[in-house]
């Protein structure tokens, strides 16, 4: 059994907590927070479990094999460099750090120590972007064509971080599993409407080499919740809604197909001619119900076990930190393109 310790019962500790102590291939040695009230509460739930409020206590515990971070992202490289250094494993929520800087640190100590270091881009682990991957890798979509997200709500405002870090991390690292390809460019714009230099709305665009786009709108102050996102394919589009109870997933057969034509001498009936619309069936798939948070847990424990790359490892959190990095300098210069 791998012996587990978490920093941080917050607001996703706990469900951290439970996930790994329901695993049957890890042992919940530690759980840490400096709030002693939460501590408490979290320790008479997991009572085989030690509490510490200072993290250097896990740290210092030779029989302790892995780190789960749940704190707020400023504190994420201090802890993991130490949990590194203290030659343990790592699973950090996201996003990974603040910068692309500490993630390469990150990454390059963990590589240099042969220790596992593990992002926790959860819905990279949920039933249905698994099954959309395998959609998406049958070439039943044909040739990707463009991804487009929005996920908006009326709050959390956050103080720490803002719209963007706070919510990009999900669809950007959805899109990076999905498309599994690299943006040669990025803008970005956003506002502040409730606090001055935190904004709480954003609209981010990927460009690629090739003529693929994404496209991202972030928003803390929308009167309704909207979690969906469009893939298209040239011979079929997904449309994901994970705000829908039963059919999270849908796979239109529908489309254009343009046609080659001789001469263009009359624009109207040229442009019928060379566009066709394609409808066909909709097709809702069957999803893993799972937990994402079981299928985060098992990853990093079999990770470690299997001294292998886990799905989710810090190279993909690097990336992902670097479109945050880069959509807030894009922000902060007044939507500039900048180059990636």
């Amino acid at each position: 059994m791998i012996t587990i310790g978490v920093i941080g019962c917050g607001y996703w500790g706990p469900n951290l907590i439970r996930n790994f102590a329901e695993n049957e291939r890890a042992q919940l040695r530690w759980i840490c927070d400096t709030d002693e009230r939460r501590l408490n509460a979290i320790g008479r739930r997991f009572p085989a479990a030690r509490t510490a409020a200072d993290y250097r206590q896990l740290l210092a515990d030779p029989e302790l094999a892995a780190v789960v971070i749940a704190t707020p992202v400023a504190t994420h490289y201090r802890f993991a460099k130490d949990a590194i250094l203290a030659g343990k494993h790592v699973l950090i929520e996201k996003p990974f750090t603040t910068n692309s800087r500490e993630a390469r640190e990150l990454v390059e100590l963990a590589e240099g120590r042969g220790l596992t270091l593990m992002v926790d881009h959860t819905f990279v682990y949920t039933g249905a972007v698994r099954r959309i991957k395998e959609i998406v890798e049958s070439g039943e979509l044909g040739e990707l064509l463009y991804f487009d997200s929005v996920r908006i709500n009326l709050g959390l405002f956050q103080r720490d971080i803002n719209v963007v870090w706070d919510l990009a991390p999900h669809d950007l690292s959805i899109m990076d599993y999905l498309v599994a390809r690299d943006a040669v460019a990025l803008t970005a714009t956003g506002s502040c409407h409730v606090e001055a230099g935190i904004e709480n709305i954003a609209y981010v665009m990927l460009r690629f080499a090739d003529s693929f786009i994404a496209h991202f709108h972030f928003n803390w102050l929308s009167p309704v919740k909207i979690r969906r996102t469009l893939i298209a394919g040239s011979r079929k589009m997904i449309v994901y809604d994970d705000i829908e109870p039963t059919e999270k997933v849908r796979v239109y057969d529908k489309g254009v197909t343009a046609n080659r034509i001789e001469s263009d001498s009359d624009k109207e009936a040229a442009y019928q001619t060379l566009v066709s619309y394609r409808t066909g069936d909709v097709w809702v798939p069957k999803l893993d119900s799972t937990e994402a948070l079981t299928h985060v847990s098992a990853e990093f424990l079999d990770a470690i076990a299997n001294k292998r790359a886990p799905l989710t490892d810090g190279v993909a959190g690097l990336r992902v930190v670097r479109l945050l990095e880069a959509a807030q300098e894009s922000i902060d210069q007044g939507g500039k393109l900048i180059e990636l």
